[in-house]
């Protein structure tokens, strides 16, 4: 029977309605109830209205026939297993042993561990393939390597460098103030300086909406222009307000552009946000215009709190650890999102772009233009130094160098020490050398020429590990500590500590220092004198009274330049213990 051609294209346009909504096997289906809908001719009427073979329509009436049928590909599967195009590793046999061989010739990475990755492109492997005589595309090239662990990856910067000793405790140290001066209702401020920006027609990541086929055009090359010139944004971060302020300088990077970003926000907006705020407590990177040892840093500080009469807290994050402070994403990141596919023509479009910037959590900024110079290479002298150290900065913290407090106005200058006593003038060289010879050392003032060197260079480098860093010079000359002995008494003490047996008392009190400076000098004198094939003997019978010592100099037949007891009593006590000797 004929299928009239209004019966065809009404079952065309059912067909094109029907056919995105049901999947290869529904589609069959549908196609073969409508065949035997039909009767006679309806496959031919169906195939030539849904544009399928009358192959495809036959068989869809045939299960549509069959409930057996139904039932087994209503269980999941759209063709009969074993249908379908082969899976390239399955008509290739070696195939998937070939792309291993490939891929162990060019994994990276350690082979311990299972960070590993591949340097060919997937285009690369295809080809090595067909160099090996296997015939595969990307996407099977693509799903083999996720079946084998890999995937795409980019760099994920979070190795960091040599850590510092001292990099917990310092992170500690830094939360806990962050913690108080926020408890008591101080500012608290991150700051640091962004990377510098180059001004001009210049490309920049990202991408906006605009009219079709009308980009943004900008110089293909970002060679430097030196009369645009570049702009400096150096950023303060309100924690608790979540406000950011920039000052956005056309000069150089350094301390003193910084500390006069840190001036401009208090002016703007810190002194109108915490009134009657007596203490400021600035989180920075340990490098840079803001780094530790900068001594203009520290002196444009000393300027700002005498202007503000701020006590001006710092506490330095520990070397290679900046991405921990909170500028860089709390408000830098945004700056930058911002100022995506936006050209900075001019400083003040980067000022326009940071002042626009805003986030669903709240943050706000204000941006403003410093135009001022601040020339690089401003030295700061060591005069001022000394007198910032003395009476203006006060150390704290685990860390000394990277924490510390520039008062608004110093401390009181120090008394002058006292001219030395007729007690006090040092021991007697004649004790000195009889002590020494009770200690088995013939000459301690030759003995201290041999070992100067050596003693100098073990001084230093306990100091350096003390202090974290090298000595910082200072010039001009220092009163050193009265007490403080030369080193022939130093190595004369050690040696009749630690082999004649003396208690560090009974030294001090003949040489005219406290008992723990004897202790501190002999325990770094010992290292010195084992070195230089000194023996030290221990375990011998403790020297603890004057009187042990006279019988024990009577009978080595010294004589000892010392009172008698009997008669003088013992020596007059010595003095409260002044600084350690170093």
């Amino acid at each position: 029977m004929a299928i009239a051609e209004d019966a065809e294209a009404g079952l065309a346009a059912k067909f094109a309605v029907m056919r995105e909504l049901l999947d290869e096997r529904q589609w069959r289906v549908y196609l073969g109830t409508e065949a035997r809908a039909l009767g006679r001719g309806g496959v031919a009427a169906v195939a030539r209205a849904s544009g399928a073979s009358q192959v495809t329509v036959a068989a869809g009436a045939a299960q549509a026939a069959d409930p057996g049928a139904l039932a087994a590909l209503a269980r999941g599967r759209s063709r009969r297993p074993g249908a379908g195009r082969p899976k390239a590793e399955d008509a290739q046999p070696g195939l998937r042993q070939a792309l291993g061989g490939v891929l162990e010739e060019a994994t990276r990475g350690d082979p311990v561990s299972e960070v590993t990755w591949c340097s060919l492109s997937l285009r690369d492997l295809r080809r090595q393939l067909a160099a090996r005589g296997f015939r595969c595309g990307k996407d099977a090239i693509a799903r083999m390597l996720r079946q084998e662990g890999y995937s795409l990856q980019a760099m994920a910067k979070v190795l960091e460098g040599r850590q510092h000793p001292d990099r917990d405790g310092q992170f500690r140290h830094v939360n806990a103030m962050i913690r108080a001066f926020a408890a008591a209702g101080y500012p608290v401020v991150s700051a640091d300086a962004k990377k510098k920006e180059q001004l001009g027609p210049y490309h920049r990541d990202g991408r906006a909406w605009r009219p079709a086929g009308d980009p943004v055009k900008v110089r293909d090359h970002d060679f430097p222009d030196q009369e645009l010139g570049k702009i400096t944004p150096y950023g303060v971060y309100d924690i608790a307000a979540n406000r950011g302020f920039v000052s956005v300088g056309t000069s150089c990077d350094t301390a003193a552009f910084a500390v006069n970003a840190l001036r401009l926000w208090w002016q703007r907006e810190g002194a109108l946000r915490y009134p009657g705020a007596t203490r400021l407590l600035v989180t920075a990177d340990a490098g840079g215009s803001n780094g530790y040892r900068s001594r203009l840093w520290k002196d444009q500080l000393a300027v700002l709190a005498a202007e503000t009469g701020l006590k001006i807290s710092v506490v330095h994050f520990p070397p290679g650890t900046s991405k921990r402070n909170r500028i860089e994403h709390r408000l830098f990141c945004h700056i930058t999102r911002t100022w995506r596919t936006r050209p900075l023509m001019t400083a003040d479009d980067a000022v326009a772009g940071i002042a626009a910037t805003v986030t669903s959590q709240g943050l706000k900024c204000t941006a403003v233009r410093d135009d001022a110079a601040y020339p690089e290479g401003a030295k700061v002298s060591g005069e001022r130094l000394r007198y910032l150290q003395d009476r203006v900065v006060v150390r704290h913290g685990p860390h000394r160098d990277w924490n510390y407090t520039i008062l608004p106005a110093p401390r009181p200058a120090p008394e002058p020490e006292p001219e030395p006593g007729p007690g006090r003038a040092g021991p007697d060289p004649a004790l000195v050398r009889a002590l020494a010879a009770l200690a088995g050392i013939g000459d301690p003032d030759a003995l201290a020429g041999e070992l100067a060197l050596a003693w100098d260079a073990a001084r230093e480098h306990r100091l350096t590990l003390e202090r974290g860093r090298g000595r910082i010079r200072r010039c001009g000359n220092s009163n050193a500590s009265l007490a403080r002995l030369a080193l022939p008494a130093i190595l004369t003490a050690a040696a009749c500590r630690y082999t004649a047996g003396m208690s560090c008392a009974l030294i001090g009190s003949l040489l005219g220092v406290h008992h723990a400076t004897i202790g501190d000098a002999t325990r770094y004198a010992r290292p010195v004198l084992e070195q230089h094939g000194l023996t030290i003997t221990t375990g011998r019978p403790r020297i603890s009274t004057l009187c042990d010592l006279r019988e024990r100099a009577f009978a080595a037949g010294i004589t000892l330049p010392v009172p008698n007891p009997a008669r003088s009593g013992n020596p007059s006590p010595p003095p409260t213990r002044p600084n350690p000797p170093t």
